[in-house]
């Protein structure tokens, strides 16, 4: 396999790496963190007029059609920044379930505002004691009138918030933990019956506990098919898996260059620390756990695209059980090369750490994914 980006796929990355190192400085990400909304609408703004959050979308709701290869161009770089905008939220998740399973309606009157970076959106999934099991949803949709009426608790609701529209898992039919009898809808978080209280997770992302008491919703808010919404949860969050397994890639580099020029300049007895052959070894283990990490990143974006359910199952779990190991290997060797002020709030490589180690967790741990492809046929 060619592991090679493709000329027009350098050309966006390098598009993207340059904007962000002149627009999103490490110090502005502070300044942007430490703000009542936790992200920039210049910068969601900038990413709009780029192109970016056009990219996996067709070209008919104004986007470029990419593949998740090159979604993962823009993932690397994101994560190399550690940009705390809702990328991932917004495109690879929201935009991702109404491309995939909204109607021709829906779609024409969600993509283009999202491309245009008019619209927000999050995934409302997670409920207590679930953890990772996409069939343990409890919270309820019943039919009433011509609509249905939404009861039950999310939470953490990555950048629950910021969005516009939240796309909510319900269960329509069956008993919790049952994977048919799930139906996805579109509601507006200011719609009334929704009450959202924000928080800051452990990376600086903001996260959301989403409340919804009598929420009232028309036909129009169901998202696919009634009681048939598990496959396209799944399909979604494999292909958000594999966006998040990319920018970990991307931080991983980061922290590989960092502690790099780090060995480099900082200096012991009268010499850079880099000249002693133990800390080599130990930057020779990280590369080669960002190698590893790189190319089953890209081995998995093709699959997402190329696979039936039970090979995407497999391939997906594979690279998430593959990037959660090197997240872990690499941010706590990076912490320690750099000494006591590598977990300074000052210094970039801390919250890398952070943010690989929340990455590692996301969408399940590599004790989860280790058990799901053992189990994928």
């Amino acid at each position: 396999m060619d592991f090679e980006f493709s000329e027009e796929q350098r050309l966006l990355s390098e598009t993207l790496r340059k904007f962000l190192s002149t627009g999103y400085s490490f110090d502005g990400r502070g300044k942007i963190i430490g703000s009542p909304a936790g992200v920039s609408e210049d910068v969601w703004a900038a990413l709009a007029e780029m192109g970016i959050l056009g990219v996996p979308f067709d070209a008919e709701h104004g986007g470029f059609g990419g593949s998740s290869v090159d979604m993962m161009v823009v993932m690397e770089v994101l994560g190399e920044a550690l940009v705390v905008e809702p990328y991932l939220a917004t495109v690879g998740l929201g935009g991702r379930f109404v491309a995939r399973g909204g109607s021709a309606e829906q779609q024409a009157r969600i993509l283009p505002a999202l491309i245009q970076g008019k619209l927000k959106m999050a995934f409302a999934q997670t409920e207590p004691g679930a953890r990772w099991d996409l069939r343990r949803v409890s919270t309820r949709a019943t039919k009433s009138g011509d609509g249905w009426v939404l009861e039950g608790d999310k939470r953490a609701v990555v950048h629950g918030g910021s969005a516009d529209l939240l796309v909510v898992s319900t269960r329509t039919s069956g008993a919790t933990g049952d994977a048919r009898g799930i139906s996805l809808f579109l509601i507006e978080r200011n719609a009334p019956g929704v009450a959202v209280t924000e928080y800051r997770g452990l990376d600086n992302l903001r996260v959301a506990d989403v409340r919804l008491s009598g929420v009232h919703v028309g036909r129009d808010a169901l998202l696919g098919d009634e009681d048939e919404g598990f496959a396209l949860i799944e399909e979604v969050v494999d292909y958000a898996t594999v966006l998040l397994s990319a920018e970990a890639v991307g931080a991983i580099k980061y922290a590989h260059d960092a502690t790099l020029d780090y060995l480099k300049t900082r200096r012991q007895f009268g010499v850079p620390i880099g000249s002693f052959q133990a800390l080599q070894h130990r930057m020779v283990d990280i590369l080669i756990s960002y190698e590893q990490a790189r190319s089953i990143a890209c081995l998995a974006c093709v699959k997402v695209d190329t696979a039936d359910a039970a090979e995407r199952r497999r391939v997906v779990s594979a690279a998430k059980i593959k990037i959660a190991d090197a997240a872990r290997h690499v941010s706590q060797e990076a912490v320690q090369l750099h000494g006591g002020m590598g977990m300074t709030e000052e210094l970039k490589i801390s919250h890398t750490f952070r943010r690989l180690t929340m990455i590692a967790q996301a969408f399940g741990d590599a004790d989860h994914h280790l058990a799901r492809f053992a189990s994928a046929r």
